[in-house]
């Protein structure tokens, strides 16, 4: 098979999707890499690594679309990218349609087979790809929101953990997965009063007995929502629906009743955010106010440490990438359910449940079962 790895042109994305020791495993299973001039540059990977490795370098962008059978990425085609796909086209990335209608019909038009990391499940039914960048956004989500608390941000003001005599932060987390969890042990090692939201009550007695003292678990519900959000200083949304719209936990009107100056860092915006005046931005323009808020709505938090998250992606991805491309899509998907949930559209139809009923209007497009 011909895998082609792109540069990615999303803005302020650094990633690159494939490592220099991918390129010569693929390449000692018979296959061809094409690999863009300069796409591993960001991630401090020179084209030499990987034409010592094996890779072909090509010059552009569209030989690498021209001639790839499977397209190996970091995030969503852009829509200068959407033009150049192929029908049949396989392309490996993060897509996140929920997010976006023009992304998902955009991908249909081309009639690509979109295989998603982010639902792409294990044997546990754990989210293998999605994993280590939920641990590096949720790690990130309180450095980013700690910074957004300074004066000159537009915050409050105020210092996570406090000093002696000066009372700490209050940190809310709505959601105890990968992303909460992380946000908390940062947040707590910080030294900030940490409060987790979650509804799943197995998930927040295990948060209770492996956090420490200053992080307290609450069931998620609409009124207790509404009494922490007005005290907090700093919001982290960590909602996760696998393929799904995330749920709007926070209405403008409860934006309206925070603090001014405080901050909600909304970490799942990819799949449309948990808080109604949520929008996505970019780390080159990374906050906006709405009603004195202070709002983070990076839409790929962990491209700002794109060598520590390369590595950790490519880690994770690598096994699938070449069982992709030694299997082709149609066994990929047939050895394995989790497998078959990665794939969220083929021959121009919505194959994944959870992002078909996002889209319901976008046919009566037959959702295969188990895919």
């Amino acid at each position: 098979m011909i895998v082609g790895v792109p540069k990615e042109i999303k803005k302020d994305e650094y990633r690159v999707a494939l490592l220099p020791v991918g390129a010569e495993l693929l390449k000692r299973d018979g296959h061809t890499v094409l690999f863009e001039k300069d796409a591993g540059l960001n991630s401090g990977f020179a084209d030499q690594a990987y034409a010592s490795a094996g890779a072909t370098i090509v010059e552009t962008a569209e030989e690498i679309y021209a001639r790839a059978e499977t397209v190996v990425k970091v995030k969503e085609p852009q829509p200068e990218e959407i033009a150049r796909l192929r029908e049949g086209q396989i392309v490996f990335c993060y897509f996140h349609f929920a997010a976006s209608r023009e992304l998902t019909i955009g991908c249909l038009e081309r009639g690509i087979t979109a295989v998603a990391y982010e639902t792409l499940e294990d044997a546990e039914g754990r989210l293998p790809l999605l994993t280590p960048m939920s641990e590096i956004a949720g790690r990130m989500s309180i450095q980013e929101g700690a910074k957004s608390l300074e004066r000159p941000a537009g915050g409050r003001g105020v210092l996570l953990g406090g000093v002696p005599g000066v009372a700490p932060a209050d940190v809310l987390i709505l959601g105890g997965g990968i992303v909460g969890a992380n946000a908390a042990r940062m947040a707590a090692g910080l030294g900030a009063d940490v409060t987790i939201m979650d509804i799943n009550l197995d998930r927040l007695r295990y948060l209770s007995d492996m956090m420490p003292a200053n992080v307290n678990t609450i069931f998620c519900d609409p009124h207790t929502v509404h009494d922490y959000a007005p005290r907090a200083d700093l919001v982290i949304g960590a909602v996760l629906i696998p393929g799904g719209r995330t749920p709007v936990l926070i209405p403008r009107t409860l934006v309206s009743k925070m603090k001014p100056g405080s901050v909600i860092v909304d970490v799942c915006i990819d799949q449309g955010g948990c808080t109604e005046t949520s929008r996505p931005t970019t780390h080159s323009d990374p906050t906006y106010l709405v009603d004195g808020v202070v709002h983070y709505g990076v839409t790929n938090i962990p491209g700002a440490v794109s060598r520590t998250s390369s590595v950790a992606l490519c880690n994770a991805t690598l096994p699938y990438v070449r069982q992709l491309a030694r299997l082709g899509v149609d066994a990929f998907a047939a050895t394995d359910p989790g497998h078959a949930a990665a794939i969220n559209m083929q021959n121009h139809k919505l194959t994944n449940e959870a992002v078909a009923h996002v889209f319901p209007d976008l046919g009566d497009q037959a959702i295969s079962e188990g895919n």
